[in-house]
């Protein structure tokens, strides 16, 4: 009954956890539209199983149909932002060898210039924060990619903090590595004082792996 109430409060706080997540990626958007004073902006999540970049945030309430869309994770400016992990500017993608332009059609838009910069947690690579398009051919300035990279931050750390919610949901309901370190975690607390010395060691052994 223990394990059922906290895997319920868990799940319980995971799925809002989703919501504000998704909440907040629009609102990273659309300040950064409206910072810059940007066409267009959004943020490409990578999905490391499937090998692909995915649409998951667009500030163009016209756009939101993007939301979801995937294309390979090599594909692109993004794709090449998110694989060399590099920010850059393009004030001429048309004329640039990385531009995808059958994807950029697919959107519906097709950008003169950007700006992209990687989300990063540590050495892994989240996703793609970008910003489409200048009014009146304004370039893009090294202090705007710093500022914008601020905010990939910001993206970063909210998906870093989803991440561990999703992984203390599938510990408790019994997948993959994680489920088995909630196991051995469960077994060590049931030991006998007898055993409690060797528990509290290996314990602290695999805190000082993971610290």
């Amino acid at each position: 009954m223990a394990d059922e109430t906290l895997y319920a409060a868990v799940a319980a706080g995971v799925l809002p956890a989703e919501e504000k997540f998704a909440g907040l990626l629009r609102a990273i958007v659309e300040v950064a539209r409206a910072i810059f004073g940007a066409r267009a902006s959004s943020i490409l999540l990578l999905d490391g199983e499937a090998d692909e970049l995915v649409f998951a945030a667009v500030a163009s309430e016209e756009d939101q149909f993007l939301v979801g869309r995937r294309f390979p994770s090599s594909t692109g400016i993004a794709g090449w932002v998110a694989s060399s992990r590099t920010p850059l500017v393009l004030e001429d993608v048309q004329n640039d060898p990385r531009f995808a332009r059958d994807v950029a059609e697919g959107t519906g838009y097709v950008p003169k210039g950007l700006m992209a910069v990687p989300l990063l947690e540590e050495e892994q690579v989240l996703g793609v924060l970008q910003v489409l398009d200048r009014p009146e051919q304004a370039r893009f300035s090294l202090q705007e990619m710093e500022l914008l990279g601020l905010f990939a931050s910001q993206a970063a750390l909210a998906l870093s903090l989803l991440q561990s919610a999703r992984a203390a949901r599938a510990a408790l309901a019994g997948e993959g590595r994680a489920a088995a370190v909630a196991e051995l975690a469960a077994a060590l607390e049931a030991v006998d004082e007898e055993r409690r010395p060797a528990a509290d060691a290996l314990v602290a052994a695999l805190r000082d792996l993971f610290a």
